[in-house]
């Protein structure tokens, strides 16, 4: 059967926090609808970064067909990535799928990757301000957070997980109050914007045993492994969560229970800031509709497609 692309849309974005079934409602999605996957994910990028990002290659696999994923380990480990490439990186990706007649479908959990595509941020690269960092080296992630939340400028504090990434989180607000951003376009791109949101007690029950099932997948081995290839303790703390804490335990700071116990509750809180951010896209004008993930997979499907092609489902 002939694929069609919906001409009210450009692309379809499903977002929500951690495990919350993202991904293979996505390449459901992509198998029903044409489409390939653009991950908005700010650490799946990173190569050999598998089992702490959630990765699940595998889920991008059905009966034998590969679902196409873009933005997926196109960085080294070690590395750090920013926004500002984000979009560059995305643009492109997205370019090379419309070309091939296929439907991008957006699919991630940072809430600022996102929101840079829905509402078209212009950005340009942020230099390293080593006054202001000097000026911030002993404050706390509390009060970096706190100063985060004075700036007009929107900035997403559920990546602000440590205090590195709080301080350049702050390096790029006050670089964009004083710099223009400049003639750098950012195309408008129609997108419709499914969220998915499941109770908190669900949320809870699917974060405590996917931790455990990546622990038991190697996740202390795959941290052990990136640091036996050269990276630091401090370059795998700044990415915070999983690799934040198995990186404190190996290191002799924690026992294995304090970092599974400190892991799983960060993890919750996490996954509540990624919710507080998606229920505020909507105020701050994103379309948001939400689907009920209780329903079966096929259900969810249907529904999705009948508001891309629904004239009347506004």
């Amino acid at each position: 059967m002939k694929f069609t692309l919906p001409s009210r849309y450009d692309m379809l974005a499903v977002v929500g926090p951690t495990a919350c079934g993202k991904t293979s409602l996505a390449v459901e999605l992509a198998l029903a609808l044409h489409g390939e996957v653009l991950s908005a994910d700010s650490r799946q990028v990173y190569r050999g970064m598998d089992i702490g990002t959630g990765k699940d290659l595998n889920e991008y696999m059905r009966d034998g067909v590969a679902v196409p994923v873009h933005m997926v380990d196109i960085v080294d480990a070690g590395e750090k990535y920013n926004l500002f490439e984000f979009q560059r990186d995305f643009l492109h990706a997205y370019e090379k799928i419309r070309s091939k007649g296929s439907l991008p479908i957006m699919c991630g959990g940072s809430g600022m990757y996102v929101e840079s595509v829905l509402r078209g941020y212009r950005l340009i690269p942020v230099p390293e301000n080593t006054a202001l960092r000097n000026e911030l080296a002993n404050k706390t992630l509390d009060e970096l957070t706190a100063i985060l939340a004075t700036y007009k400028k929107l900035h997403n504090n559920t990546d602000t997980d440590t205090v590195k990434r709080a301080i350049r989180a702050i390096e790029i607000e006050e670089y964009y109050k004083k710099i223009p951003v400049g003639e750098r376009e950012f195309p408008k791109i129609r997108t419709l914007t499914v969220g998915l949101d499941v109770s908190r007690e669900v949320r809870r029950e699917r974060i405590s045993r996917r931790l455990h099932a990546r622990m038991e997948q190697g996740l202390v081995e795959e941290v052990e492994r990136l640091l036996a290839s050269g990276l630091t303790a401090e370059q795998l703390i700044y990415y915070g969560l999983e690799y934040k804490f198995v990186t404190l335990y190996i290191k002799g700071e924690l026992t294995r229970k304090q970092m599974i116990d400190e892991l799983e509750i960060a993890i919750h809180q996490f996954a509540k800031r990624q919710m507080t951010w998606f229920r505020g896209m909507e105020r701050r004008g994103i379309d948001v509709k939400w689907v009920d993930t209780t329903l079966p997979m096929s259900s969810q499907v249907e529904i999705i497609k009948q508001w891309l092609y629904d004239k009347g489902a506004e």
